[in-house]
């Protein structure tokens, strides 16, 4: 959405968006818990798990961990962005992530450099450094073992690496197989996200557009009924929300209403209809 739109409702940034800024994202109670355990997991080092359906806030929940993780400017976090890679490029990608140089056709001196540099840092810092890996159900197999045995030293008693994994039900199910149980038993904090209650996904929708800087962008009546569409997926409501907001700015509207809601989203059922006629009294 472009500065002029923007402009024409007080926004800072468009906050249906994925790339608003970490910051600004929703934090509940039970998500800031998460992120400080895995600040002390950081600590000792270990795997963290977070899991949940589709469109239920993992990737948003690893860029809040990551900007509370990076606060302090103690922690040293990477980002794999390429979970599906061969085990020679899961390689690289962690050369380029730690500063060093990796031949992936030499696996064992690879390892080796890379387990002298983690505990470099730990020597240095006395914590562990942190990898976080959003689609993780997609790691192939060798990378997801390699991995495991890479974060490890002193016959499993050192832990060299912090891992947050995130994935959903397909990654769970791949953690309770004989083949990866070792590494699904060394998930030390875990957190699930399931689908929102409506008041849930009001008070995100609510922070959203407040943080962008335009808090009466949508009417009261419009938020209720965008989060009782919604069935309790924060991806389904963001994407009816930039929606309607686009429509809103192309007609120039003042505000975003529910009139607008049934116009643009979906077409009103007699039920509906007589709510929204009902509220207007």
């Amino acid at each position: 959405m472009n500065q002029k739109l923007l402009a024409l409702y007080g926004l800072k940034w468009n906050p249906f968006a994925p790339a608003v800024p970490a910051a600004a994202l929703h934090t509940p109670a039970r998500l800031t818990s998460f992120c400080w355990r895995v600040q002390q997991l950081a600590g000792e080092g270990g795997f963290a798990l977070i899991s949940g359906a589709p469109g239920t806030g993992k990737s948003a929940t690893l860029r809040i961990l990551a900007e509370y993780l990076a606060a302090p400017g103690e922690l040293s976090v990477g980002v794999i962005t390429r979970p599906p890679a061969s085990l020679a490029d899961f390689y690289r990608e962690m050369g380029d992530l730690f500063g060093v140089e990796l031949r992936p056709h030499n696996r064992w001196s690879g390892a080796k450099v890379l387990r002298q540099r983690w505990q470099t840092y730990i020597d240095s810092s006395l914590c562990r450094p942190v990898l976080l890996i959003d689609e993780a159900q997609e790691m192939q197999s060798g990378a997801l073992g390699e991995l495991r045995l890479l974060a490890s030293a002193r016959l499993d008693s050192h832990i060299l690496l912090t891992i947050v994994l995130a994935g959903d039900a397909r990654l769970s199910e791949r953690l309770r197989t004989d083949e990866f149980a070792p590494l699904g038993s060394r998930m030390r904090v875990r957190l699930t996200l399931e689908r929102m209650a409506p008041l849930d996904l009001q008070a995100c929708l609510r922070h959203a557009i407040q943080q962008a800087g335009a808090p009466t962008l949508m009417t009261k009546e419009l938020i209720t009924t965008l989060c009782d569409h919604a069935q309790g997926n924060l991806r389904t409501l963001m994407i009816m929300a930039d929606e309607l907001l686009a429509a809103a700015a192309q007609r120039e509207a003042a505000q975003i209403d529910e009139k607008l809601f049934f116009e643009v989203c979906t077409a009103a059922t007699p039920t509906e209809t007589k709510t929204l006629n009902a509220r207007r009294r």
